[in-house]
């Protein structure tokens, strides 16, 4: 059936893996463009990420959100969940940088969008996105396995770029998107789905979310973890569970409230220093 890899790619999904969905773009590295984690063959691009009725893209009207007004940049803001927060924030009043290796893939307009490409994995161009801003959103990924094969630190190596440029610029607000699963999380999963995905076909990316929790866990930032489950293309409800126990949550959530939770832990101290579960 059709689903999304580990990070909210498309790619044909095994029917028991809840963990085959999660967030955006490729973070720059060679072979990697749109495609999914484990069949490599698109499906059609992300909700929310093309206008099939024009060039320009929708344009957005503003609400004002808590934290209204704050400087923020989404690392990995092309596609899937890393554009809808992109889109959650601008609709909230803050000022957004998207950070992306191919930022022309984001189709919207607004004052106060400012595109930037870059490669997550270049210390130059993340020292770039990260200056100036009050708060930083991670949800860049890779879009085949072949990247965790070729660097098994693929988050890690990029989340250490961004911890350094935050510290350097005085940025202390991280929100991460890592998956339901990782770090200690694992425990919620039945020993199935635990067996066959976490430890055999997305191993290597669920070894490397471990290591990139421990790194944002130690960074002595202001950081929340977000560890949703599958990943849908729904609209926003607004009613999803966040859990900071280790307990289980819903089995689902779409994209747009994974997007809404990553703009409130930046915009408010509820979740700091916390791992947390989604579902919807």
């Amino acid at each position: 059936m059709a689903r999304s890899d580990l990070n909210g790619n498309p790619y044909i999904c095994p029917s028991y893996g809840p963990w085959c969905a999660g967030t955006s773009e490729s973070a720059g590295r060679p072979g990697s463009r749109g495609t999914g984690l484990l069949s490599g063959r698109r499906l059609g691009p992300s909700v929310g990420m093309r206008n099939p009725g024009g060039v320009g893209g929708p344009a957005l009207r503003s609400r004002p959100g808590r934290g209204s007004d704050m400087r923020i940049v989404v690392i990995g803001a092309s596609q899937g969940t890393g554009a809808a927060a992109v889109r959650t924030a601008l609709e909230r009043g803050h000022a957004v940088t998207a950070f992306a290796r191919s930022p022309e893939k984001l189709v919207l307009e607004h004052p106060k969008l400012t595109r930037m490409k870059g490669d997550f994995h270049q210390r130059a161009s993340v020292e770039e996105a990260v200056r100036g801003q009050d708060a930083v959103i991670l949800t860049a990924s890779a879009t085949q396995l072949k990247a965790f094969k070729e660097n098994p630190n693929y988050f890690t190596q990029g989340t250490g770029l961004v911890i350094d440029a935050m510290k350097a610029h005085g940025v202390r607000k991280l929100s991460v998107l890592s998956a339901m699963g990782a770090g200690e999380s694992q425990a919620l999963m039945n020993v199935v789905v635990r067996t066959l995905v976490r430890s055999l076909i997305l191993k290597l990316p669920f070894e490397d979310h471990d290591r990139q929790e421990q790194l944002v866990r130690g960074s002595g930032l202001d950081w929340v973890i977000a560890r949703p489950g599958r990943l849908t293309d729904g609209p926003a409800r607004g009613r999803y569970v966040t859990k900071t126990a280790l307990e289980k949550v819903p089995f689902a959530i779409s994209r747009a409230d994974v997007a809404d939770f990553l703009v409130k832990a930046v915009e408010v101290d509820t979740w700091v220093k916390h791992a947390v579960q989604l579902g919807g």
